[in-house]
């Protein structure tokens, strides 16, 4: 297929590059940020969003947050200028349920299909095209892009027929890595704090009932002060604002979630918001007086 790819960053640019690997054509606009590896792999380099749509069947968004995502399709020289009936808009970015619904819905009155396929797997999984792929949307757009996820990714489900559907899955996501992560935060720092090794510790919960790849990847990282981002602090705290700002709207309590937002919070308050998001544990540390 002739492909789109708008977001080309930590995540982007080696989905972008599996689909080149797997035999797809790659149209992109032209950024300052572009690679020299993105540039040879690029069927074409356009001058922006809506030229990147005109020349594409399927056009690919991974951009950071919601209003990214209305810039991108909506906005002066966006996506919809570029639209003709026919083709397929898949959103990859990790945005609210609702506007997804709006998009959709929007993406639709030009005569094109839309998806909603956020991931999980961070930087590693994008590069080893092992990505999880949470998609909603119509069965039949679903099967016309089912061979682009699976260049991309691993454990591609289709979540649901109606638009939103993979939102939702993905903040589910969200929250359990959060809670995940700041249950390895606090339990190598109590280890830390009563003198054992956490290395040895983590060791040794490897191999029980508290294994998990929380804490076989982020705790790696914690204990070794690797916080270069494979997803950032403030994405996954944009991320949880999703998760409890739809859970007011539905009349729910998310009290852990709530908790874990606040942890983030400090991590950015002392100037790590780029970190990976495995710095969580900076904060759990510093309440601890380490």
């Amino acid at each position: 297929m002739k492909i789109g790819f708008i977001g080309l960053g930590i995540m982007g640019a080696p989905m972008a590059l599996n689909l080149k690997a797997a035999g797809h054509e790659l149209f992109v606009p032209d950024r300052h940020s572009l690679t020299p590896e993105l540039r040879a792999a690029a069927s074409a380099v356009l001058t922006d969003a809506a030229a990147v749509a005109e020349a594409a069947e399927a056009i690919i968004l991974m951009v950071p947050d919601t209003p990214d995502v209305e810039r991108v399709l909506f906005g002066a020289h966006g996506v919809a200028e570029g639209l003709h009936p026919g083709k397929l808009v898949i959103d990859m970015s990790s945005i609210g349920p609702m506007e997804t619904k709006d998009f959709a819905a929007r993406v639709a009155k030009y005569g094109c299909e839309y998806l909603d396929a956020p991931v999980s797997g961070g930087e590693v999984g994008a590069k080893a095209a092992s990505l999880t792929i949470m998609v909603g949307g119509p069965d039949a757009a679903f099967e016309r892009a089912r061979p682009l996820f699976e260049a991309m990714g691993k454990n591609i489900t289709h979540v649901g027929p109606e638009n939103g559907a993979g939102q939702t899955c993905k903040v589910c996501n969200q929250i359990i890595v959060a809670l995940n992560i700041q249950a390895v935060a606090e339990a190598l720092t109590f280890a830390r704090k009563a003198g054992a090794d956490p290395a040895r510790v983590r060791q040794a919960l490897m191999g029980g009932f508290a294994s998990s790849k929380i804490l076989e990847v982020h705790a790696e990282r914690m204990i070794n002060r690797t916080f270069k981002p494979g997803f950032k602090v403030k994405l996954h705290q944009k991320d949880l604002n999703l998760a409890l700002s739809a859970a007011r709207e539905m009349g729910m309590a998310l009290p852990n979630t709530a908790v874990a937002q606040q942890m983030f919070s400090s991590v950015v308050a002392h100037g790590g918001a780029e970190l990976d998001h495995s710095a969580l544990v900076q904060a759990v540390e510093a309440m601890a007086g380490l």
